[in-house]
């Protein structure tokens, strides 16, 4: 009777064993069952628009319509590019097109002048990418925009001719005073990493031992060019940046690669909540390896990485497919990056409403447009008035503190 007892058992694990095999198995096709009765739904879907819709419409464009909500309920990032967008997100890394000369972004509750329509159209419903679209053009062809300019509360209508653009990447590039170097780079492109080198090597010529990278309000742009204006001032072999994403080969650690980097310049970053991704990457790994002081305001915190898929029609598909994390593992994503030293911006005291002078709308939009343009051609004319910013003054009060206290150590 022992042996039949034993062999009971066994076949009582076995069929336990089994039936857990068996429930995996289940869990994965009914997942897969799920996904094909959406899809059936999708197509049911299509096919009634086709035969009972009030018009006639177009395969391509209930297609395209359907990837584009798809994409947009992932997550604010992530994107369904038709082949025209596709070519637009291109034409921004290359550097050169036809357009009006303006930075747009789509950032609730932090604009100056908000678009509100372009060629009458109302702005509300759009991406920022179809307003991009919609601006550019061929160059001496006109585009109407209306503004809302929220710190006066006024509406102003513009028409602006379009002509060829060329990006800078690198706005402005000088020594300050007492050799303090200045960079202002605005976006991460193709070709930042020559124009970083030669501004480098230009400021050095003219007597730069300090430097200040401002990075406030830059965007982001391509993350390679990020890590190599990192790696630029750090160790070779050290880890720049980290992904971490759902698939194991979306892990990925980015190191420094350069022979010869500028290890001695002190450095300080200038950055606000405008920054975001690149800019984030380059200051949250020289935070980290102490290389440069970051000084101003909490960036804007988006650590994501998007990768563009290309499709066989020619559109693509924009995917978030990992997040950013800096040297010592700090999540950039919703958190942003936390300066060293807090600076604000300065603040702009407006005049009240009662004490303005009171004048017919009509007037007011004939004045103020007026005043717009005698402002543009001041700017043109007028020298960088550096001293006036309240955040790169503390940075360069921050180097030469820094410099000062090098010398009492070294003396």
């Amino acid at each position: 009777m022992r042996p039949k007892f034993i062999f009971s058992i066994a076949l009582i694990l076995v069929g336990s064993v089994f039936v857990f095999v068996n429930l995996g198995i289940s869990a994965a096709d009914k997942k897969k069952d799920e996904l094909f009765r959406r899809v059936e739904l999708f197509s049911d879907t299509l096919a009634i628009i086709q035969s009972e819709y009030v018009e006639d419409t177009q395969p391509k464009d209930l297609i395209y319509g359907a990837l584009k909500g798809m994409l947009s309920s992932l997550d604010p990032h992530s994107q369904f590019l038709d082949p025209d967008t596709y070519n637009e997100l291109r034409v921004d890394t290359e550097g050169k097109f036809g357009g009006l000369g303006i930075e747009i972004t789509i950032k609730d509750g932090k604009a100056n002048d908000r678009i509100v329509k372009i060629d009458n159209e109302l702005t509300r419903d759009i991406t920022l990418t179809e307003a991009v679209k919609k601006m550019r053009g061929k160059p001496g062809e006109a585009v109407g925009l209306t503004i809302l300019r929220e710190s006066e509360k006024k509406i102003l209508e513009f028409e602006i001719v379009r002509d060829i653009i060329k990006i800078k990447d690198i706005k402005e590039a000088r020594v300050l005073e007492d050799g303090i170097g200045y960079i202002r780079l605005v976006e991460f492109r193709e070709n930042t990493p020559q124009d970083i080198n030669a501004t480098l090597q230009n400021l050095t010529k003219s007597g730069m031992n300090a430097l200040i990278l401002d990075l406030r309000n830059n965007p982001g742009g391509l993350l390679e060019v990020a890590v190599k204006v990192a790696e630029k001032f750090i160790e070779k072999d050290k880890v720049i940046v980290s992904t971490k994403g759902r698939r194991e080969q979306q892990n990925m650690q980015f190191l420094s690669r350069l022979n010869r980097p500028i290890l001695n310049l002190p450095m300080v970053i200038l950055i606000n909540e405008g920054s975001a991704s690149g800019s984030e990457i380059v200051a949250g790994c020289l935070q980290d390896y102490k290389r440069a002081i970051i000084l101003g305001t909490k960036s804007f915190g988006k650590g994501s990485v998007q990768t563009v898929i290309p499709l066989g029609d020619g559109s693509a598909l924009r995917l978030t497919t990992s997040k950013y994390f800096t040297p010592l593992g700090k999540a950039i994503h919703g958190n942003g990056v936390i300066p060293d030293i807090v600076v604000e911006e300065g603040k702009i005291q407006l005049i009240p409403q009662n004490e303005l002078k009171q004048e017919e709308p009509e007037d007011v939009f004939k004045e103020l447009e007026k005043k717009d343009k005698e402002d543009v051609e001041q700017k043109s004319d007028k020298p960088f008035d550096y001293k006036s910013d309240n955040q790169l003054m503390r940075a360069v009060d921050v180097l030469k503190a820094v410099r000062l206290y090098k010398g009492m150590l070294d003396s």
